[in-house]
């Protein structure tokens, strides 16, 4: 009889990785990380929270021969620390593309041109993010890190990603669940 190996937690697409104080590595300090792909095989997530002030859209659509639509105020985010030259898109699915991740029913990520170019003439998602890079861990990695390390695992609120100010989404993403993160010592991994 064949013995399946029951896998350590359920997938977490469609989840918020939250950095408690206890987090190690200094360059996930305070970050919320949306959590696109998770399986065997590792993960894959967008830091929502840390926009790179030396990066603009505005840069990026003029860099590309792309109209800079009016009002653009869109900052770039540092979405992690792999393939840090490489952009991403996490926007809202009431807008879609034939190339893209379908993270949830209402959030999807693409790396598709045509989601910038769309954008550029204003009839792209309302509401998105641009990041530069991803967070990624391999085959049971991020499941280690979340016996051993300083994360918290809470389920995604849209309103989070799309419509909190940046520096308030580590403190209140947490908040929803009723945890102060900014005091927060618990080392088990899940909420």
């Amino acid at each position: 009889m064949e013995h399946f190996k029951k896998p350590i937690i359920d997938s977490l697409i469609g989840s918020f990785l939250l950095s408690t104080l206890q987090m190690p590595d200094p360059r996930f300090a305070e970050q919320v990380i949306y959590i696109c792909s998770h399986s065997h095989e590792g993960a894959i997530g967008i830091a929502i929270n840390k926009p790179n002030p030396q990066l603009s859209l505005e840069e990026v659509l003029i860099t590309n021969g792309l109209p800079v639509p009016k009002n653009l105020i869109a900052p770039i985010h540092t979405g992690g620390p792999v393939e840090p030259n490489s952009a991403f898109i996490l926007y809202q699915s009431d807008y879609a593309t034939d190339y893209h991740i379908e993270v949830s029913s209402t959030v999807y990520l693409s790396r598709d041109t045509k989601v910038l170019e769309d954008i550029s003439c204003g009839c792209g998602p309302e509401k998105f993010i641009f990041a530069i890079g991803y967070a990624g861990w391999g085959a049971g990695q991020l499941e280690q890190e979340l016996v051993s390390q300083g994360w918290l695992t809470i389920p995604a609120e849209d309103s989070i990603i799309f419509d909190v100010p940046d520096d308030e989404k580590w403190k209140r993403a947490a908040a929803l669940y009723g945890i102060d993160i900014s005091t927060y010592q618990d080392y088990i991994g899940n909420a």
